[in-house]
Order: structure tokens, then sequence, then C-alpha cells
């Protein structure tokens, strides 16, 4: 490999904002305040949401038909998706 072209790569701490849980891996981005994780300093990088509290991935994601979009379609395209008798 080419010498001085590669991004120096170090273990950051990520923080999630929203349930406060903390996790070490890999990142290019160094420059983070320095916060201690278990008992060591690590860059820390602050994030709003993460997996453990992301609607999407706990399944409290709610779907909201705003101006009755649902109603819209089935009065348009309802004849032609029911099943004949």
């Amino acid at each position: 490999m080419k010498k001085g072209i590669h991004p120096t790569c170090g273990l950051v701490q990520f923080r999630c904002a929203s349930c406060n849980t903390r996790w070490v891996t890999t990142s290019t981005k160094l420059d983070g305040r320095m916060e201690e994780f278990e008992g060591k300093q690590y860059p820390t990088m602050v994030l709003e949401t993460c997996s453990n509290c992301h609607p999407f991935f706990t399944d409290k994601q709610t779907f909201i038909d705003t101006a009755g979009r649902v109603e819209k379609y089935q009065r348009r395209f309802g004849k032609f998706t029911e099943k004949k008798p």
C-alpha cells in the first residue's frame, strides 16, 4: 500500500443521546471530545439515536395516514382488487 494516503484509524466511543448506550469501535474520526469508558479514555461521537432506541428497529414505528390517502386509494382502485365470487 502507498504510504501517506490512508487516514489514521483508531478506537472511538459512540454514545447515543436518546438512551445513553455506549460502545467502542474503530473509526477515522479521532478528534471528538475525550470521555472515559471502561477505565480508558476515548474520543467520543454523540449520535441522536441508535439501533436500541430507534423506532424502526424496536418495532414501535407507527404509520400515520394523513388526509385519508388509504381511503382515497381504495376508492379509486378497490374495484380492481376485490375478489369476484
